[in-house]
């Protein structure tokens, strides 16, 4: 297939450097770039993730019949095989419907422009200071005709674009506070207001955006060598290393600097794993033998959703976004704060009475026909994907470990589900696995190696991706209850 050796070669040609710059120990020729009278960009990460090492990542030649497929429908309908692809790659059947998802949304017909829906995806990553994303979005907005005039700052925007601006913080950072105020100042704008089937694109567009930027710094996707961050022209201040090695990320630093003081023992991770199912095993036996009264269910709701708000990294200092990217959007200051601090008390969302299967669903497939089922699919697909291991052990029911993270997500943005007993998520997440969890979805920006590192030891990567999948789906869902309920609230 043409598409799929094309993307095999824009890669490899990423990855080429060495071919120019030689060495002597891979016997290539010095000098070549002298003569060209040219400078050659090195690849300033180590592959697509500064957390997972690129060995354990797939590597583009190397996919099955599958996956080779999904790279080239990839190409084809970006131009591109970026990062992220190269990471959700793990999970093919997610990576697929994400893929078909995105292309829908960007690229099919639908009641916005094809410039409005690249400038609405930069606006959504600015607002969690996602350069990797904006940086992708400028140019496909400059591809599709946008007017760099718009990309010098929002205030060059048209009104309409910048009359999102509240929907977008309030969305991003404080969902909860949505109202039908906010939608029905977007839709009785006179000469700049929206339509309901514009405001829903542009609502699925915010939240798909909000959520790949969580996906983007809770995997720690580098940027590609033709983006800002993605490059150096120094060469690397390290000895007795191959330079084509380097070149093309084969060993990072960090990998050759072991600080063993920060090790954890292989038999103490190993005993993570084995304590997290015999907690697992315990708690399937207390529901066969008894079910919690509503009461007591409606109170560790609320003992868990206050212990979440102190639930917080020590990496918690405030992040400056640069220029280039706060450009993209107002009120800087704007972040997340707990739902419940500030002296104001949030009414629980009560799954019961507005629920995407039921409500939100229905809503959005009128109002932008085929994106609602490609939604649902999404949900279900990172909600129910299990290749039943954990780590080590084969033929494990994860089903209980997956919910209770969802769960914990929703609890976190003020959503409870009257069937489920949250007293199973002290259970099964310990604090390390909150920290990560918290900071991916509400301030992804915070996320470090560190706290990647720091939950679930003996797992393997992929697993840690299947969670960020699991987040950033979460994520997205309750975004899309807050806003789409305030919609139906402005049409009732």
């Amino acid at each position: 297939m043409r598409l799929a050796t094309a993307a095999n070669e824009v890669y490899k040609a990423s990855l080429a450097v060495s071919e120019l710059l030689g060495c002597k120990q891979c016997g290539g020729g010095r000098g070549q770039d002298e003569e060209l009278g040219i400078r050659i960009p090195r690849t300033l990460g180590h592959g697509p993730s500064r957390f997972i090492p690129e060995k354990e990542i797939l590597q583009v030649g190397s996919e099955d019949t599958q996956m080779h497929a999904l790279f080239a429908d990839s190409f084809a309908a970006l131009g591109r095989l970026d990062n992220i692809t190269l990471v959700m790659v793990f999970h093919p059947q997610y990576l697929e419907s994400f893929l078909k998802t995105q292309h829908y949304l960007l690229q099919m017909d639908g009641p916005l422009p094809l410039h409005f829906r690249h400038y609405i995806g930069i606006m959504a990553a600015a607002r969690h200071q996602c350069s990797y994303l904006v940086n992708l979005h400028v140019n496909d907005f400059l591809h599709v005709g946008g007017d760099p005039k718009w990309l010098n700052g929002l205030e060059n925007a048209p009104q309409k674009l910048q009359n999102l601006g509240e929907l977008n913080k309030v969305l991003a950072h404080r969902p909860w506070l949505i109202t039908k105020e906010h939608i029905e100042g977007l839709l009785k704008a006179e000469e700049h207001s929206w339509s309901l089937a514009e405001l829903v694109h542009a609502v699925v567009l915010l939240t798909h955006y909000h959520s790949l930027a969580s996906f983007t710094f809770g995997c720690g996707i580098s940027p590609e060598i033709h983006c800002d961050g993605g490059h150096t022209f120094r060469p690397p201040s390290v000895s007795n290393y191959c330079i084509c090695d380097i070149t093309n990320g084969n060993h990072s630093v960090d990998e050759m600097q072991v600080n063993s003081a920060g090790n954890v023992s292989v038999s103490d991770s190993f005993f993570e794993v084995e304590a997290l199912m015999e907690k697992m095993r315990q708690l399937q036996e207390c529901r066969d033998e008894e079910e919690a009264s509503q009461e007591e269910m409606a109170s560790r709701f609320e003992i868990e959703k206050r212990e979440s708000m102190f639930v917080f990294s020590s990496d918690d200092e405030e992040v400056t976004p640069a220029r280039d990217v706060s450009r993209h959007f107002e009120d800087t200051s704007y972040g997340y704060k707990d739902f419940s601090r500030h002296g104001m008390h949030v009414p629980t969302f009560r799954v019961q009475d507005y629920c995407w299967e039921d409500h939100g669903y229905s809503l959005v497939n009128r109002l932008y026909p085929d994106v609602g089922q490609l939604i649902d699919e999404k949900f279900h697909i990172a909600y129910n994907l299990t290749y039943n291991t954990m780590a080590m052990h084969k033929d494990v029911d994860t089903s209980m470990l997956r919910r209770a993270i969802w769960n914990y997500i929703h609890c976190m943005f003020g959503i409870r589900y009257d069937d489920y007993d949250y007293g199973e998520i002290n259970q099964l997440l310990d604090r390390s696995f909150k920290v990560y969890i918290k900071t991916v979805v509400c301030t992804p920006e915070k996320v470090t190696k560190r706290m990647y590192d720091s939950f679930w030891r003996q797992f393997k990567h992929s697993e840690k991706v299947h969670v960020n999948l699991l987040l950033i789906e979460a994520r997205m869902q309750a975004e899309l209850l807050y806003a789409l309920r305030a919609i139906t609230r402005y049409m009732t």
